[in-house]
C-alpha cells in the first residue's frame, strides 16, 4: 500500500496534564506553573508525552471527518508509535490574532479586517475560547490581553488607526511566546498582513528554530491584491480580481472560487518581494509551515470574511493524537510523520519537534 505523508512536528504535553489528553490541569502540578488564577503549561525535561493536532483532507480539500484512532499511524524519526492518546471532539482554543496595522492597510483592508475579525469573533469560537489581540506596524503592540469578552475586543479593533512599517518577525515573535501560557491544550495564532517585513529586529532564521520548539498553530493570511504602497509611494494601479492562492489547502466559502478546488502548490523562493511592499509569501510559509497551519494568499480584502472563517473551520474539525515520547534529551529536532490508512487522504501538521536536554 502506498504512503502519503505528511512530516508532523509535535510539540510536548506533560504527563499528568492529559488523563484523557484533552482537558487543562484543574491544579498545578509538576511542569506547571501558575500565572495568578492561570494554569500555564511550561516545557521542560521529564516530558512524557508528545502530541499531534491533525488537520485531515481529501484530494478536494475537504475535511475528513470520523476518523478512529485505528486509522492513524505515527512515526518518530522513522519509527512507529503507538497512539495513546486520541480525540476528534472540539476543544477550547487560546487564540492569538495578529494584525499589521502599517499604513499599507488603511482604508478598504483596514475595514475588510475589523469586518472579518468581528465575524470571527462573535460567530465563529466558541464561548470557552480565550482570545487576546496584537497589532504592529513599526513595532508589535498587545492592545488586549487573555479575554472572552468579544465586545471589548471589538471595541478595540475599531480604534486601531493604521500608520508606519511592517515588523511583522517582531509581532510574531511576541505573540507566539503570549499563546505559549494560554490556558487551553490547543493553541494558535492568525496573522494577516499585506506586506513584506521592513522594520523587525527579530532573525527570522532565529524565529523559525523559536517556533519550532513550541506546540502553537501558525495560520497567515496575506493580503496580496491593489493597496498603497509603503512611505508614500503613490498607488499601484488596480489589477483584475482573482481568486485566492490556497498554500496549501483550501479554505470553503470563499468569494468567486470554486467551493472545493484542488490544493496549489506555491513554489519554493523568495516571492513577491520588493520595493512595493507586497507580501513575502515564502517568509510566511516559513513561519506557518513548521507548526502545522497554513499561509492562504487573498487577492481582495472582501476575502478576508471567507479566510478567516476558514481557518475558524479548521481549529474545529481537527484530530488530537499523542504518543510517549521515546526519551530524546538531546536537544536536537526529531522529525514527525502521521499517515492515514486512506491513501486519497491528506494529512497536515507539525513536522517535528526539538526534544528538551
Amino acid at each position: 500500500m502506498s504512503r502519503r505523508t505528511a512530516r508532523v512536528p509535535a510539540g510536548f504535553v506533560l504527563a499528568l496534564a492529559f488523563a484523557s489528553g484533552l482537558a487543562a490541569p484543574a491544579a498545578a502540578g509538576p511542569g506547571q506553573q501558575r500565572d495568578g488564577d492561570r494554569p500555564v503549561f511550561r516545557f521542560r525535561t521529564g516530558v512524557a508525552l508528545i502530541n499531534i493536532t491533525a488537520t485531515v483532507t481529501d484530494r478536494r480539500g475537504r475535511f475528513v471527518p470520523a476518523l478512529e484512532r485505528d486509522d492513524f499511524r505515527v512515526y518518530d524519526d522513522g519509527a512507529l508509535q503507538p497512539i495513546t492518546h486520541f480525540s476528534r471532539e472540539r476543544v477550547p482554543v487560546s487564540l492569538g490574532i495578529v494584525l499589521d496595522t502599517s499604513g499599507s492597510m488603511e482604508g478598504e483592508k483596514m475595514r475588510a479586517a475589523h469586518a472579518a475579525l468581528d465575524r470571527f469573533l462573535f460567530d465563529l469560537l466558541g464561548p470557552d475560547d480565550e482570545v487576546f489581540l496584537y497589532r504592529f506596524s513599526y513595532r508589535p503592540r498587545l492592545v488586549h490581553g487573555w479575554t472572552r469578552d468579544r465586545d471589548r475586543l471589538s471595541r478595540a479593533l475599531g480604534g486601531i488607526r493604521p500608520t508606519g512599517g511592517t515588523a511583522l518577525y517582531d509581532a510574531v515573535a511576541e505573540a507566539v511566546s503570549l499563546a505559549e501560557e494560554g490556558r487551553h491544550r490547543k493553541k494558535a495564532v492568525v496573522v494577516i498582513s499585506d506586506g513584506n517585513d521592513t522594520n523587525s529586529e527579530t532573525d527570522p532564521e532565529r524565529l523559525r528554530r523559536r517556533l519550532r520548539e513550541t506546540d502553537v498553530l501558525v495560520y497567515a493570511i496575506g493580503i496580496d491584491g491593489d493597496s498603497p504602497s509603503l512611505f508614500g509611494r503613490g498607488r499601484r494601479g488596480p489589477a483584475p480580481r482573482q481568486p485566492p492562492v490556497q498554500l496549501p489547502f483550501p479554505v470553503p466559502g470563499g468569494r468567486g472560487r470554486p467551493p472545493f478546488p484542488a490544493p496549489v502548490p506555491w513554489p519554493r523562493g523568495r516571492v513577491a518581494v520588493g520595493d512595493d511592499g507586497r507580501v513575502n509569501v515564502s517568509a510566511l510559509r516559513d513561519l506557518t509551515d513548521d507548526s502545522g497551519g497554513r499561509t492562504e494568499i487573498i487577492r481582495d480584502p472582501r476575502d478576508l470574511e471567507p479566510a478567516t472563517a476558514g481557518v475558524a473551520d479548521e481549529l474545529s474539525r481537527q484530530y488530537f493524537l499523542g504518543y510517549v515520547a521515546p526519551g530524546h534529551d538531546d536537544g536536537r529536532w526529531h522529525t514527525i510523520e502521521v499517515e492515514v490508512s486512506d491513501p486519497r487522504m491528506r494529512v497536515r501538521a507539525r513536522r517535528g519537534y526539538v526534544a528538551a536536554p
